[in-house]
């Protein structure tokens, strides 16, 4: 892999994907965030309103946007912090379990993996449906939902 976590900078950055990785990036970005556990309960429990399903899709659409029209070179940091105030903004929720940063390093691996033309991660991504094993696998949410917060 050509990225340096360290510094926060996604090395294969001068890339844009081809148009027929696109598909796969959107599908893998949707495999992503319907294992990540905060996102799940904010859309289950209406936290952002009865239109918490439509503002999910459309999580998912801004996502794409931000890999498609950021300026280059992309940083982790920005991603995660576009996924923090999507949250709050449009789930009134707060994430503070690390999962944030889980979700975006996951989601720029993907979106390396579909730069290389490759689609290997997804693929094992869609044979590993089986709830939320992929994001906060190690994190047990537990009572009172430790790490997610509603303002």
């Amino acid at each position: 892999m050509n990225s340096n976590y360290g510094s926060h900078y996604l090395a294969s950055s001068h890339q844009r994907l081809r148009p027929e990785s696109t598909s796969v990036f959107i599908e893998g970005i949707n495999l992503i965030l319907s294992r990540w556990i905060g996102l799940q309960l904010a859309i289950k429990n209406e936290w952002g309103g009865r239109d918490s399903r439509q503002k999910s899709e459309q999580f998912v659409s801004d996502i794409l946007s931000w890999f498609s029209l950021s300026k280059l070179p992309l940083y982790v940091d920005d991603l995660e912090h576009m996924l923090d105030e999507k949250m709050l903004l449009c789930f009134h929720t707060e994430i503070d379990d690390g999962s944030i940063e889980e979700v975006a390093e996951e989601l720029i691996i993907i979106y390396e993996d579909c730069l290389q033309g490759s689609h290997e991660l997804v693929e094992k991504l869609r044979k590993s449906n089986s709830g939320a094993e992929f994001v906060s696998q190690h994190k047990q949410i537990t009572g009172g939902h430790r790490g997610i917060t509603r303002p």
